[in-house]
């Protein structure tokens, strides 16, 4: 496969707000994400959608379980191309 340059992106949560909140958050704040504790990690490559997961630990660092994967057609069509 040829060697072309791909972003990768796991998502745990999100959370809107004011600019206010943002800048409040300091050294030790916790943020909400609105997500429960062991609910899927989004997986995606250049901003697009491509897998579920589950976050893991590996020796001392974290790792991604995949779960579930976006079918090709599917992944086509959230980038807007056949099939919209």
């Amino acid at each position: 496969l040829p060697e072309i340059p791909l972003e990768r992106t796991v998502e745990l949560g999100r959370q809107r707000g004011r600019i206010g909140e943002l800048l409040s958050v300091g050294v030790g704040s916790v943020i909400d994400l609105g997500t429960a504790a062991g609910a899927p990690l989004s997986i995606y490559a250049n901003a697009t959608l491509i897998a579920q997961g589950e976050a893991v630990v590996v020796g001392e660092r974290y790792g991604i379980r995949v779960t579930d994967i976006v079918s090709p057609r599917e992944r086509v069509r959230r980038l807007g191309g056949e099939g919209t």
